[in-house]
Order: structure tokens, then C-alpha cells, then sequence
């Protein structure tokens, strides 16, 4: 027999049942005002964001006008697709049908266990919400096995098809919606309808906040400070210029490698997610082993800077901070990390110096970082010659730049369910403030693209693959990798939707020097940030490297916990005698600010 269905609340009343009509009625009538305002002003915005901008950036329309037309030629499938998901449902049926008279069913589908939507238990014990939840599953599968079916797309449009289609689910889903998403109902008729006012509050704050645009708040804005509970390793601005400061951080060991290590984070979002706070804090622990670290903090460009290129990145980025660190230490030869774009732009720099017999950097380790990207990932979606020239009208109308919010929202919508509907859920729906979380601050403190650079790297990286077929030219000079001998360590994530673990395992083959590959758990973030002392994910080895990642990874060993420590072995060696410690400020260049610096803080 089945366990009997729970529909009360612990103090015996209905929870699913209104608890003061009277109340209830008066937030009724305050979100139907609430809800006029809404619809009315979003009506007036998408008419002037109409008019200012094409009205189908991304070319959906004629992406699935394609789709249909090759659709059409195989209505065999569509019949038969049509037919399994009847089937489907009429088993449904039966199994609600036997469940309702008590006997016990397995059910016909279950979401993955990565899936946190339906984690509330009324979805599995209350009939009706199980069978909601079970018919959005066998339709959302139903939609993605039909477009896969369809014959003779080419893989981008397929790519494409595939992408919006799971969007397009994800939005349908039962949980966003009031009266389908049990924890929603149950908290709307114990609130007698407050949170749904609430809801509307904060929806409308958001597209305040976002000057017509929904702007989701992921976390508690206001309490998070860049320098105050933010970024707080002790630490100097030594060195800057229009594209970058350089940060040199106070020593907390006696002694020192002699040689420096030298950071580039991704100019696409703000450096101090690599020193998020005391206990989650890469720069702080790398000092804590003896590094003296140097951090480069990228600017949050504008119109002004709107015509530097790539080739400024690495000219007035990499080599001026190379030059800023000897002038700092003494040291001429340095140890660097690139982590996501910033490793794209390292990479390039080793090939271009490596043909110019510059051998300032001695090694180079990558966090999440992509040379090759002929498996990207479902960022290429995005990139059509279409897309890109709309992408380059919209930045030439907004100054020469593309602004940091839509690219924060381009990334959001790779995991959707996690970082947009599960906020619409918490904060529009449930009426609730969201939670105060340093790496969702950090993810929402987007920065601006200048519209050179940007549209460099988006044409020659992610649309040509041109460094890695070695075509890309920076600075006259025709770039190949496989000039690049020093030794070299790849990090990748398991779960990484931006630069996919297979994506960087291609560079195992690009460069020609020692070559470590290192597969971490979780993604493109937390892959990357796991202090030790969390204790938590894993990583795997392998000494050797195959053609295939699939072997590498059947052949690799797992270890429990942060991948720091290994990677601090494998530098350690590369990293000379140690020295007295240094302090900023102590030789040729002259302290300008404390960090986090002043381009850290730059909206």
C-alpha cells in the first residue's frame, strides 16, 4: 500500500486550503494593482527597446524556420514521436490510476539527481503534483528526443535548435508557476497571498534596478563590499595604466620563492574571485606557501577604451605586468596562471613570445582555460556571423561597448534552472529575499567588453579557431603553439559549461613542452575555487595523455579533496631557492593604493 497523501500542516489546518479569506482577498486586489503597473511599464520598454535594436538578435526565427522546414520532410518522425509521447501519458494515467487506489507504483520518469527543482517531498506524495511533475518530465524528454530526430541540420543549427528547445522547457516548468509548484501554493495560502505581494515588489525593484531590463538579484547587493568583506588579502597597487593595476600582496612566510607568480584573471568579470574571502581565498593560501603573488585587475572599460584590441591586452597586460613584477622583485623570470579568457590571451602571448625568444615566463598554468575551441561548449550558440554582427550594431549604438549585464545573462542562461528560474521561484514567487552568497555577488559584478577586443575574440577564437589551427596573428607575428616548450599545467572542471573539460584537454596536444592535465569536480567556478580546508570535491590524474579524454579519464586515479595541494607540488619545483620575503613597495616600484585597487571597484 501507499503512504497515505499529506495535505495538512503541523497545526492540523488544510495546507492547501486559504486561511483568512478576508486577508487573502485585500493582496489579491494589491498584486492586481501591482501587476498592472508591471505589464504596463513592460509594454512601454519593449516598445522602445524595439525601436532601438533588431527584434530577433539571436535569429531564432529563421533558426527554426530551417528547423521546421527540415521537419516537415520527415512527418514519419513527427508521427511517431507524437505516438510515444501519447503512449507515455496514457501509462501515466494507468499509474495514477492504481496509485489512487492505494497500490504502490514506481513511476514512469524521475528527474536527474542534479535536478533541485522538485526537491520539495509534496512533489513525490501528493498525487496531483506527481503526476504534474512526471508529465512536464516525459514531454520536456519528448521535446528534446523529437529535435534530435530531425534529419539533415547542419551541427550549428542543430546546436541551436537543441539549446533553445531545453530553454524554452526549462521556462515551462512546473515549478515556476503558482498554482503547480506545491511549496509556492502551500506558502501562498499560509501567507494568505503575502508572498506573492512581496514577489511583486521585488520584481519590480529588479526591473528598476535594471532600467527596464530584469535584473534578477542573486544575492544580497547591499551587504557585500569590495575591500570590506570582499578581496581583503593585504595586499598593494604597485603598477597600473588604462587597461590594468597591478596588485603585489604582503608576504605571510618568512622566506619566499625566489621566483614570482604572476596571475591573469578573465577581464569578462572582476579578479577577486580568486580572493573571494579568508577561507576561500586562492591568493591568500598561495601566499600562505610561499609565493609572492601578483594579481593583475583589469579595468571596467568604456566608451574611451573602446577601440583596444586583444593585442593591447597582451601588450599593455601581460608584458607591461611582466615588466612591472621584474622592476618589483628583481626577477626577470616568472611562474603565471590565465584563468578562462585570461589563459586564451596567455596562451597567444606564449606563442607570440616564443617566437620572439622571449622567455620572461617559465611556466604556465591555466585555470578553465580554452586554446583550442572546436568543443566549446553551448557558449557556441551564440556565435553565428548574424549574431556577431548584430552583437557588434548593439555595441556601436551603446559607445563601443557591450555591457556587462547581458553578458551575465548570456552565461546565466547556460545553467538556467540554478541561475535565473531558481531566483524567480525565491524571489517572485515565494516573496523571499535572496540569500547572501560572495560568489553570486562576485557573478553579478559584471564589466563591459570594448568592442575591438571583444569582437577579435569572438570571430578568431570561438567562430574561426584560428589559434589553434595556428592562423591567429597578433602583433605581425602568425601564431604557433607548438613553439611554446615550457612547462605546463591544465586545470579542468567535470562539470564546466563554459570551458568544457574536453575543450582543454585539446591543449594537451597544442603545446609541446611538459604537460600536466588535471580534471577537477564540479564547474567552471567551484572546480576552480575548493580551498583545501572545505574538504570538499575531488580531482583525477593521469601521467599520461592519450588522444582521447575519454581514455585519459578511464585510466585516471581520484583523489578526495582540493586539487591545490597537487598543484602546489608541481610549481614548488619550477620556483627556484627561497629568499628573504618580499614587501611592496621595496624595490623599483613605488606603492600607489592598498588593494583591491580602485579598478576593482569600478561599476
Amino acid at each position: 500500500m501507499s503512504e497515505p497523501i499529506r495535505t495538512t500542516a503541523a497545526n492540523g489546518t488544510s495546507a492547501y486550503s486559504i486561511q483568512d479569506p478576508a486577508e487573502f482577498s485585500r493582496n489579491m486586489m494589491k498584486v492586481a494593482a501591482q501587476s498592472q503597473r508591471l505589464v504596463t511599464d513592460f509594454l512601454k520598454n519593449q516598445t522602445q527597446q524595439n525601436s532601438n535594436g533588431p527584434a530577433d538578435p539571436l535569429n531564432l526565427g529563421q533558426t527554426f524556420v530551417d528547423f521546421l522546414g527540415h521537419a516537415m520532410r520527415s512527418p514519419g518522425i513527427l508521427l511517431e514521436a507524437n505516438f510515444k509521447l501519447w503512449q507515455s501519458y496514457l501509462t501515466l494515467w494507468h499509474h495514477t490510476a492504481q496509485r489512487m487506489l492505494g497500490q504502490s507504483v514506481e513511476p514512469l520518469i524521475e528527474p536527474s539527481p542534479s535536478d533541485k527543482r522538485f526537491r520539495d517531498k509534496d512533489w513525490s506524495e501528493v498525487q496531483i503534483f506527481d503526476f504534474i511533475k512526471q508529465s512536464y518530465l516525459l514531454t520536456a524528454r519528448w521535446m528534446q528526443e523529437t529535435v534530435a530526430e530531425v534529419k539533415g541540420l547542419d551541427p550549428h543549427t542543430r546546436k541551436k535548435i537543441e539549446f533553445y528547445t531545453k530553454q524554452f522547457a526549462d521556462a515551462l516548468s512546473p515549478t515556476n508557476f503558482v498554482f503547480t509548484n506545491p511549496e509556492v501554493l502551500r506558502e501562498t495560502f499560509k501567507s494568505n497571498g503575502e508572498n506573492l505581494v512581496k514577489g511583486l515588489n521585488n520584481l519590480l525593484i529588479d526591473l528598476e534596478r535594471g532600467k527596464g531590463q530584469l535584473s534578477i538579484r542573486q544575492t544580497d547587493m547591499d551587504y557585500f563590499e569590495v575591500g570590506r568583506n570582499l578581496a581583503t588579502t593585504p595586499g598593494k597597487v604597485v603598477y597600473q595604466n588604462e587597461l590594468m593595476q597591478l596588485i603585489q600582496y604582503m608576504p605571510t612566510t618568512e622566506e619566499q620563492f625566489e621566483r614570482p607568480l604572476l596571475i591573469f584573471p578573465p577581464w569578462i568579470n572582476k579578479y577577486y574571485i580568486l580572493d573571494l574571502g579568508e577561507k576561500n581565498s586562492f591568493v591568500r593560501w598561495a601566499t600562505s606557501r610561499g609565493y609572492t603573488v601578483f594579481v593583475v585587475s583589469w579595468v571596467n572599460p568604456d566608451a574611451r577604451l573602446a577601440q583596444r584590441t586583444f593585442e593591447d591586452y597582451m601588450r599593455l597586460g601581460i608584458f607591461e605586468a611582466l615588466d612591472a613584477v621584474e622592476k618589483a622583485t628583481g626577477v626577470k623570470e616568472v611562474n603565471t596562471i590565465g584563468y578562462c579568457i585570461g589563459g586564451t590571451l596567455l596562451s597567444a602571448t606564449l606563442a607570440y613570445m616564443a617566437a620572439k625568444n622571449d622567455k620572461r615566463i617559465t611556466s604556465a598554468t591555466f585555470f578553465a582555460a580554452q586554446a583550442d575551441f572546436s568543443e566549446a561548449g553551448d557558449l557556441q550558440v551564440f556565435i553565428d556571423e548574424d549574431q556577431l554582427k548584430n552583437m557588434e550594431d548593439q555595441m556601436v549604438a551603446s559607445g563601443g561597448y557591450l555591457d556587462g549585464a547581458k553578458m551575465a545573462t548570456t552565461f546565466n542562461m547556460l545553467r538556467s534552472n540554478d541561475l535565473i528560474w531558481s531566483f524567480v521561484v525565491n524571489n517572485y514567487l515565494l516573496g523571499r529575499d535572496p540569500m547572501r552568497f560572495d560568489l553570486l555577488y562576485w557573478n553579478a559584478d559584471a564589466t563591459r567588453m570594448p568592442i575591438a577586443m571583444h569582437m577579435f575574440y569572438l570571430r578568431e577564437c570561438y567562430k574561426e579557431n584560428n589559434l589553434a589551427k595556428g592562423k591567429m596573428v597578433l602583433a605581425g607575428e602568425k601564431l604557433d603553439l607548438s613553439k611554446v616548450k615550457i612547462p605546463i599545467f591544465l586545470q579542468s572542471s567535470k562539470e564546466d559549461h563554459i570551458a568544457p573539460y574536453r575543450s582543454v584537454y585539446k591543449s594537451t596536444k597544442l603545446f609541446k613542452g611538459p604537460i600536466t592535465f588535471m580534471m577537477a569536480g564540479s564547474g567552471h567556478i567551484a572546480g576552480v575555487i575548493n580551498h583545501p580546508d572545505a574538504k570538499k570535491y575531488q580531482y583525477w590524474t593521469n601521467d599520461q595523455l592519450p588522444d582521447r579524454v575519454e581514455d585519459w579519464i578511464a585510466t585516471s586515479n581520484e583523489t578526495p579533496g582540493s586539487w591545490w595541494p597537487y598543484w602546489d607540488k608541481w610549481l614548488s619545483k619550477l620556483s627556484g631557492e627561497k629568499v628573504l620575503a618580499r614587501i611592496p613597495g621595496d624595490h623599483k616600484l613605488k606603492v600607489i593604493e592598498d588593494a583591491p585597487g580602485a579598478y576593482a571597484k569600478m561599476k
